[in-house]
């Protein structure tokens, strides 16, 4: 371990060697995915879209998933990641509370999605796939997985939400960089793009149809396999490196968080922070897990709690979950990433029973907070980790109006360095 005077490293032996599942310790149980008529889904039904290591992930009630050697190698050329003390925010706000950051934005990719991707990519490697096919909204997805299908040697299709890829081009470089095809969506290569198009030539289109263009390539092609980077259990399971590395962090700064904060989109960010706390808050200690997400795109504040699709042409299983709809349009705000309809079945669990809370942020809040961190860390939030940011200020400002400063630890999920044009746009 070192400690500098204001980051916490962990040594790359202490880098996690396994994923948590938080499944079997869930106080009330997940409910099964489900078809179209209500009945259970069968676990082969599965098989269409996702190689066998997944989806033994998805459905296992075991606690711990030993990570191949391989999934390790790729990981360790950026983990462990910095929990960083953020001295000159704490200034910048005037608080005597104690605020860090984990700084996932040192991946390959800028962003805390390389931490599934490289799992994804090696067992459909390991399946005798060829191919990929995804969606990505902001681009941090897109771009962790076109490294991953590179860093094993998959071929890959992105479907790209068309007014993400026209705010953020260049992450269409960096993908076409690694390899990767890149469509706007919604395109003409799939059913359900050719009947948005028509119905809406001007579309922006959205996460939910980007996802139904995904999984019809996939389904209908046997040398494809689909990949998502939020939402489902192994996507959360494969993210809970975070949270781990946190737990190991704060104690070696002798440190007890009051709140753990991470932007919400579809959930996999937030999880990889959140399911590995849940023993110790169903032990009894006490500290808040809470989502920021956009107000543009309540989901989790606003949304209604039962079975749904997760993409917008209803090709998915329904899945028990906050859902504003499949067929709800959020608005064009900068933070792609968060602009999804639907919630991760165990975050919606989470928030059901009550172990975390979620909060919105909006996006001249967000981006107030962006700033005052840009000038004081000298480093520039994505615009979705700028919502974790901008909830972790308010609650440690309250906290100062109380009189009782406290220890906030949020998630930086990504850099914001190819979103500059959001933050020349944002209102002051």
């Amino acid at each position: 371990m070192t400690i500098t005077d204001n980051s916490i490293y962990l040594p790359k032996d202490e880098m996690p060697r396994n994923w948590y599942n938080v499944l079997p310790q869930l106080p009330t149980p997940l409910g099964p995915y489900h078809t179209p008529d209500g009945q259970e889904l069968p676990p082969e039904a599965l098989a269409a879209i996702f190689p066998p290591g997944l989806i033994e992930q998805e459905l296992s009630d075991r606690l711990w998933h030993p990570i191949p050697e391989p999934v390790l190698e790729a990981l360790a050329l950026w983990r462990p990641t910095p929990l960083v003390r953020a001295f000159g925010l704490e200034k910048a706000l005037g608080v005597t509370s104690r605020i860090y950051y984990k700084n996932e934005s040192i991946s390959p990719s800028g962003s805390h999605k390389s931490n599934t991707a490289m799992a994804q990519a090696y067992y459909n490697k390991q399946a005798g796939l060829k191919r990929l096919a995804t969606e990505t909204g902001a681009g941090q997805w897109g771009t962790a997985l076109s490294i991953a299908a590179r860093h094993f040697g998959l071929d890959i299709r992105v479907y790209m939400v068309r007014v993400s890829l026209d705010q953020k081009p260049y992450r269409r470089v960096i993908m076409n960089l690694m390899g990767a095809e890149v469509l706007a969506s919604p395109s003409q290569m799939t059913k359900a793009g050719r009947a948005a198009l028509a119905a809406d030539p001007d579309t922006p289109g959205s996460l939910g149809l980007a996802i139904s263009e995904a999984v019809e390539e996939a389904a209908g092609r046997p040398d494809t396999n689909y990949s998502l980077g939020s939402v489902l259990n192994h996507v959360l399971l494969h993210q809970t490196v975070i949270g781990q590395e946190v737990i190991k962090q704060l104690a070696l700064a002798d440190e007890k968080p009051d709140y753990l904060i991470a932007c919400h989109g579809g959930g996999s960010n937030f999880g990889g922070l959140a399911t590995p706390f849940i023993p110790a808050l169903l032990e009894g200690q006490k500290f808040k897990l809470l989502a920021a997400e956009p107000a543009a795109c309540p989901t989790l504040t606003t949304g209604t709690f039962g079975y749904d699709y997760g993409d917008t042409a209803r090709l998915t299983p329904l899945m028990p979950m906050y859902s504003l709809g499949p067929d709800f349009q959020p608005p064009a705000i900068h933070a792609g990433g968060l602009r999804y309809h639907g919630a991760s079945p165990i975050v919606s669990n989470l928030l059901k029973s009550g172990l975390i809370g979620a909060e919105t942020v909006d996006s001249a809040e967000a981006y107030k907070y962006a700033r005052i961190m840009a000038q004081s860390e000298y480093i520039i939030p994505a615009p979705e980790s700028s919502h974790a940011l901008a909830l972790t200020c308010r609650k440690a400002l309250e906290l100062e109006q109380q009189g009782q400063p406290g220890v906030l630890v949020f998630v930086l999920s990504g850099h914001g360095l190819l979103d500059l044009s959001a933050y020349e746009k944002a209102p002051d």
